[in-house]
């Protein structure tokens, strides 16, 4: 018998049986695999596409090393993507925190678009390690990447014991391969590949098999386990690690319960889907911003159609999508909204802009308000499927 069978018996390897799930998280799960197939399938264009992979990422990088106390924000992170931020000497090392987060992420999302496979080992999990302890501070005596030997306390826990953690880490790496988290039918293997990823993270943390960096290389795996499963989009991958940072308080509470006696690891799974549904729910929000953009655009271009080509016609239809969607714009803002509008008024006279004005909002594409004009784009949510109320 291996000492962690006696010191930490709840680490067995064994999965909450997924139909002891309630019905509301099935109804949960069922919303996030639709969702998740949505996103996957939603046209977008270069740049949403490229800003939404950009804030998902910006997001699962600052999460997964805020949880651990990196107070870098998603600003100064956008600004290590883009080369445009340098934190100053006092706090270089949470730079290189969120630096070898975004570094790793973008690595494992180049391998899955180019279609290699990415095998679940103990080796790539030590990998992990390596990548976001590397030129950090870290504990002394502390390798990035080699497995402990060493008993470690976190707070009240007391960590797998260092001699069985190879053992353990090569265990968890079958156990995932394994066919506890396989099924024929889609709905359910989504929920098992969901399952699986939290699975993975609550593990890693229980078995603890390196002297630092125990978190993020457990949210590193989760991902990877999203990602690469073919059910999940990449941004969606994201969500989890997000999720266990904006409720950390509730996040190592429910990690605490998951080992406690008498409980069982539903409550922390439960917990993460919870989260996931929501932050599903919000990236679908954003790509539903981006369709109505389009289809804003589109009616704005129909109804200059029938229009003579002219120059004040194209300079009304450059006014009119040049205007955000909602909100009010003042009549003193409108010509200078962007450099190419303050170009296209520059030398008109003074009664061009309001001409303009009074014909876009004969077209129907503009309102007057009380401080200023707004579009009318409320009028393409009247392109979406009707639906009806509840009453009382």
């Amino acid at each position: 018998m291996r000492q962690y069978e006696t010191s930490h018996p709840w680490i067995d390897f064994k999965a909450t049986d997924i139909n002891d799930v309630k019905p509301r998280h099935w109804m949960l799960l069922g919303e996030a695999h639709s969702k998740c197939e949505h996103l996957a399938g939603a046209p977008l264009g270069p740049d949403v596409a490229k800003e939404l992979y950009t804030v998902t990422l910006i997001k699962g990088a600052l999460a997964t090393t805020a949880i651990e106390g990196n107070t870098l924000t998603e600003d100064q992170a956008r600004g290590i993507l883009d080369g445009s931020y340098q934190a100053p000497p006092s706090r270089q090392y949470q730079e290189q925190e969120v630096r070898n987060l975004i570094e790793a992420l973008q690595d494992l999302h180049d391998r899955i678009v180019a279609g290699k496979n990415i095998q679940i080992t103990s080796d790539l999990i030590c990998q992990f390690n390596y990548q976001v302890l590397k030129d950090t501070d870290f504990r002394p005596g502390v390798i990035p990447g080699k497995i402990r030997t060493e008993p470690v306390v976190v707070g009240s826990y007391r960590s797998a014991p260092g001699e069985d953690c190879e053992y353990l880490l090569d265990r968890l790496a079958d156990w995932l391969n394994g066919s506890t988290f396989v099924h024929p039918d889609p709905e359910i293997q989504f929920a098992l590949i969901l399952a699986k990823a939290v699975y993975a993270h609550l593990y890693l943390a229980w078995i603890h098999p390196f002297g630092d960096g125990n978190g993020r290389t457990a949210r590193l795996l989760e991902f990877i386990i999203l990602a690469n499963c073919g059910l999940v989009p990449v941004p969606a991958a994201h969500l989890l690690s997000n999720h266990y940072n904006l409720t950390r308080d509730r996040y190592y509470r429910e990690l605490a319960l998951a080992s406690a006696p008498g409980q069982s690891t539903l409550g922390f799974l439960t917990y993460a889907i919870e989260g996931f549904i929501d932050g599903i729910r919000e990236a679908i929000g954003m790509v539903r911003e981006q369709q109505l953009q389009v289809a804003w655009v589109n009616y704005v271009h129909e109804r200059f159609a029938a229009m003579p080509n002219t120059n004040a016609s194209s300079r009304q239809r450059s006014l009119v999508l040049a205007m955000p969607m909602f909100g009010v714009v003042s009549k003193s803002d409108l010509d200078g909204l962007t450099p190419k509008i303050a170009r296209l008024y520059a030398n008109a006279g003074p009664r061009v802009l309001p001409r303009d004005l009074n014909k876009l909002m004969k077209l129907g594409l503009i309102s007057k308000a009380p401080r200023g004009y707004r579009t009318r784009s409320a009028i393409v949510q009247a392109f979406l499927p009707p639906m009806a109320t509840m009453d009382g």
